[in-house]
């Protein structure tokens, strides 16, 4: 991949994307976008950094967040990896560290990727944000009823425990009250769907989890939210402006980085542009970085 090709895919959010890990198959569906506010976001970064790499940025001087779930297809069964912002847009807010977020394409991409909510058997969330639950809660287009009703919703233990603490960050009693017959709770090292286990990560909020999903003797790691940028990979210090616990949030992505550079693992962004798959490596200043697939 060139290099300018490379920097156009950081400036735009990501299409359908999918990898073939042996029996397994996995997609991006995308279901909208974030602007994110460089500084406002990550506020451990200077101008200095955004100057020196203005690659990150798109025309409005924002970095670019898909959103969307990652599709785990095994044997004719499938598990959502989180569920977008919904059929919903938000205008951007003067002083939030980010800007304007829209969804609403993630059922239509489903159907484009063959597949129903029908045919959906669990949801699992790495955390539970607004940008991550929204087909959980929001009803289908001409319906009342959630688009996943038929789906169990997979939540970490200690995030479904303190989901009072996400109030403030938007996630509302309404929401989570709708959702909660569905709620199903899981362990740290649990199995949730065929070579898929659920790994605690706290720091973004309380109860954050990672999945790893394994076959064909590769691994790959879907880090939800513990990186919103592939910059972050060179600097796992910079926090997120809303992390729950920076210094926990930063030690896990210290750890996280390091895992990703091992054989036959692969990383999984939900956020990161339209880059969304990809390896780390070390460049020529032996930092490492993100090496995005092509898939």
């Amino acid at each position: 991949m060139t290099t300018r090709i490379q920097n156009e895919r950081l400036r735009r959010p990501s299409g359908i994307r999918t990898l073939e890990l042996g029996e397994t198959t996995v997609t991006y569906i995308p279901d909208g976008a974030i602007q994110l506010t460089p500084r406002g976001w990550l506020p451990d970064t200077t101008d200095e950094v955004w100057d020196a790499h203005p690659e990150y940025l798109d025309g409005s001087g924002n970095l670019v967040g898909s959103i969307g779930g990652l599709l785990v297809r095994h044997e004719g069964r499938g598990l959502l990896i989180d569920a977008g912002f919904g059929p919903q847009t938000a205008d951007a807010v003067p002083g939030n560290p980010y800007g304007a977020i829209r969804g609403g394409a993630l059922l239509d991409n489903l159907s484009l990727s063959g597949w129903a909510p029908q045919d959906i058997e669990a949801v699992a969330f790495t955390h539970l944000h607004t940008d991550h639950i929204g087909w959980a809660y929001a009803a289908a287009a001409g319906s009342e009823r959630p688009a996943f009703e038929g789906a169990d919703y997979l939540v970490s233990e200690p995030e479904w425990a303190q989901r009072h603490l996400l109030e403030d960050v938007g996630t509302t009693g309404k929401m989570l009250a709708a959702m909660a017959p569905q709620v199903r709770t899981i362990t740290d090292g649990q199995e949730i769907f065929p070579g898929v286990k659920a790994r605690f990560i706290p720091g973004h909020t309380a109860g954050h989890v990672a999945y790893v999903v394994e076959s064909g003797g590769q691994r790959l790691v879907a880090f939800g939210d513990a990186l919103h940028s592939p910059i972050q990979i060179a600097h796992p210090e910079w926090s997120a402006v809303l992390d729950h616990d920076c210094a926990q949030s930063a030690d896990f992505r210290r750890r996280l980085v390091a895992e990703l550079q091992e054989p036959d693992t692969i990383g999984f962004g939900v956020h990161f542009a339209d880059v969304v798959f990809g390896t780390v490596r070390r460049d020529d200043d032996d930092r490492p970085s993100w090496r995005p697939f092509d898939a």
